[in-house]
């Protein structure tokens, strides 16, 4: 297995992208740390599936990623843990959508906070121990929106930008030191979250299941197919093997063709 000895800590990972992040890090091998809000019995039965399908072990934390502090204490509690933290995954985000003058101020604050934020705050705490070790790995998750735009998505949109800016200077940084730094740029995954939208946008705009997902969801993919959860992990699982250790400072796409254009 390519990550047998390494730890990964997956940020926003008690569902969708994250968890497929984490599942597949243990697949390979690794110990890792999950964190997100949700429903408590069911966090500890994603937590404890990872243990016992995989034979690793698998811990969580509850931290908010709008606290530097427990952020920190986070990065702390893995490295403690497992004994040091290997694997870095900024992937904790939220969304809304309203133009730019009605758009709510604590709702800019919140997105730049948990989407732009969390991630720096967790780079700043794990570097000094992946620095020690001379070994690292650490990959954002931005999206097809840290290159092109969408209306009334200021914040989503700032922030993803902001990702891939950060995921280049902090790859600058730590060239020397054996620790890449990367982002991946998917585009519509399908998630829970996608697939509870459909119903209403069927309703509103008297269209079918099918229509809805190929002229609206995916109207920019040109693959008219979505990215699923477990190709972005499989990326991140490659960007953590020896065979990718050149590549840092990068913004890798996986949107179906949508940054192509």
């Amino acid at each position: 297995m390519a990550l047998t000895g390494r730890t990964a800590l997956v940020t926003g990972s008690t569902s969708g992208i994250g968890l497929a992040y984490a599942r597949a890090f243990a697949k390979e091998g690794a110990n890792v740390l999950i964190n997100g809000f949700g429903e408590a019995d069911a966090i500890e039965k994603e937590r404890a599936a990872i243990e016992s399908e995989f034979g690793v072990k698998a811990l969580y934390s509850a931290a908010d990623m709008t606290k530097p502090a427990e952020i920190a204490s986070m990065v702390a509690e893995a490295e403690k843990a497992f004994g040091k933290l290997d694997i870095l995954v900024n992937n904790a985000g939220i969304q809304h959508v309203s133009p730019i003058e009605d758009f709510p101020i604590e709702k800019w604050d919140a997105i730049i906070a948990i989407n732009l934020s969390a991630a720096f705050h967790a780079i700043r705490a794990a570097i000094p121990g992946m620095k020690r070790n001379g070994w690292g790995r650490i990959i954002s998750t931005a999206s097809a929106h840290s290159l092109v735009a969408s209306p009334f998505k200021s914040a989503y949109v700032s922030a993803k930008h902001a990702i891939a800016g950060l995921t280049k200077t902090a790859a600058l940084e730590l060239a020397g030191f054996k620790i890449t730094v990367n982002c991946i740029s998917p585009g519509y995954v399908w998630t829970p979250l996608v697939e509870k939208q459909i119903p209403d946008t069927m309703k509103a705009r008297g269209l079918t299941k099918e229509q809805v997902i190929k002229d609206v969801i995916l109207d920019a993919q040109p693959t008219k197919e979505f990215v699923t959860a477990e190709q972005v992990a499989a990326l991140a699982v490659f960007l953590c093997t020896d065979e990718a250790a050149q590549i840092t400072g990068a913004n890798l796409s996986i949107d179906g063709g949508w940054t192509a254009a």
